[in-house]
């Protein structure tokens, strides 16, 4: 079904804006506030700029570069900046950090770097914001290039060491990160909450629990103290891999160290009792939050919601959306995605039908997710051409369907006994080269049921 698990990807802010200047409390070089309404005046103001004489300085042109920035328009602030620079107007920190940004976003991380290496060149300091930027999808680089400060008078710090940790922790490569760790401990660059958290976090997403323990331990002997989103990534690693137990115990050290757990921890645990079928259970935790002095937020409920329609109990799983709606709680397209496939599940179609129909109603968006759950349950309680049907009406909404959902309806037409319009279906998915293993092995056990075993062998 579905994973509600919250993500625990605890990083950095990434936002580069945060050190550009505040557009509405600057003040131009006319000594008059700089407001800017749409694209065409930011870049008229920047063009009247270049031809005065004498040219005002860069910061001048940074409090409209950056407003540009964070309005996406990466192009026009790169087309600028060449044309200041054909102006003779040289570039500072920021101007170049707002380069590095336009580049990264618009995903030519070679141009991006070549900016970072002006940057040193001219003596400046690349900071966290600058890095992270470059932490996308390129931390061995990231690597290459705390190599060449390290040549610097000026030495990495514990702030340049950080993001790139994390960076290669979210990328699954935990084994540099580590070898980073050890080489901060030796230069007494001493570690942070952030940077244990990063290296957890790795460890725990590549299901080396033991690693990511000993870490946290290590982090308690250096008296760095764990925060719950510390622990919230350890009780989540367990719960996933269906260790409830070991959760719970988490959950009573954290306690005894005197940490809080929040409204992540208790969701986590109840999603891990969920995850085992352990519903029961999970509807006790969420039955004492309040006992706790906790609030269930949109997340709690989906999670009880999704773990009582997996196991049929609609009823309940009504008197919470009841519950949601008298608490003012706005109903997602994940609660309604869980209300439709438990009603599929149930065999009660025409509800789900409703369910769409609110959907639209209230403006929620209709994701994949939710339209696969629909056609699962049309196949599951003999509606094959009212699933086909709504296959053809995706793609009318220009809603694209995914291997999921030709797998689905393979299996449907299989187990509807229509031999036929499955093997045209997937001789139609082959031409247009819509096939993975999981669609392979539908068609194969479909053939085996139907005694075509050598039409199978010969797929």
């Amino acid at each position: 079904m579905l994973s509600f698990s919250r993500s625990l990807r605890y990083s950095q802010s990434s936002n580069f804006h945060a050190f550009l200047p505040n557009p509405t409390s600057l003040l131009s070089f006319h000594s008059h506030p700089t407001l800017f309404d749409n694209v065409d005046d930011s870049v008229s103001q920047i063009n009247n700029m270049l031809h005065m004489d004498p040219t005002p300085p860069i910061t001048q042109f940074c409090k409209i570069l950056g407003p540009l920035t964070r309005m996406k328009h990466y192009p026009i602030v790169i087309s600028l900046s060449k044309q200041m620079k054909l102006k003779g107007i040289k570039h500072n920190v920021v101007s170049l950090s707002i380069l590095i940004n336009c580049f990264c976003h618009m995903g030519h991380t070679t141009l991006a770097f070549s900016v970072l290496t002006k940057i040193l060149k001219l003596g400046y300091q690349p900071n966290t914001i600058t890095l992270n930027t470059l932490m996308n999808g390129e931390s061995r680089a990231a690597i290459r290039l705390l190599r060449k400060i390290e040549e610097r008078p000026t030495k990495p710090d514990l702030f340049m060491y950080n993001p790139i940790i994390d960076g290669l922790c979210k990328d699954k490569l935990v084994d540099e990160p580590c070898d980073l760790y050890s080489e901060m401990v030796v230069k007494g660059i001493d570690p942070c909450a952030f940077t244990y958290n990063s290296l957890i976090y790795g460890f725990c997403i590549m299901g080396r629990l033991k690693e990511a323990r000993s870490f946290l331990d290590e982090m308690v002997s250096k008296r760095v103290n764990p925060r719950s989103c510390t622990y919230n990534i350890l009780v989540d690693a367990l719960c996933k891999e269906g260790k409830v137990k070991e959760a719970k115990n988490v959950l009573v050290v954290m306690m005894k160290k005197g940490v809080e757990p929040d409204i992540i921890t208790y969701n986590t645990l109840m999603n891990g009792y969920c995850l085992v079928n352990r519903v029961q259970s999970a509807k006790y935790v969420f039955n004492t939050l309040a006992q706790m002095g906790m609030t269930p937020d949109v997340y709690s409920y989906n999670i009880m919601i999704n773990g009582l329609c997996k196991i049929r109990r609609m009823d309940e799983a009504m008197n919470l959306v009841k519950e949601m709606h008298e608490r003012n709680m706005v109903l997602d397209t994940l609660t309604y995605t869980c209300l439709i496939y438990g009603f599929c599940k149930s065999g009660r179609i025409s509800y789900a039908w409703d369910l769409i129909d609110e959907m639209r109603d209230r403006g929620q968006p209709i994701d994949i997710i939710t339209y696969n759950s629909l056609i699962g349950g049309l196949c599951n309680n003999h509606h094959l051409d009212k699933a086909i049907g709504l296959l053809k009406k995706m793609k009318d909404q220009r809603i694209r369907p995914n291997l999921c959902t030709y797998a689905i309806l393979l299996n449907g037409l299989f187990k509807g006994r229509r031999l036929e319009n499955a093997k045209q279906f997937f001789q139609e998915l082959s031409i247009k080269g819509y096939l993975d293993v999981y669609v392979y092995t539908v068609m194969i056990n479909g053939l085996c049921n139907e005694g075509l075993v050598d039409e199978a062998l010969a797929l």
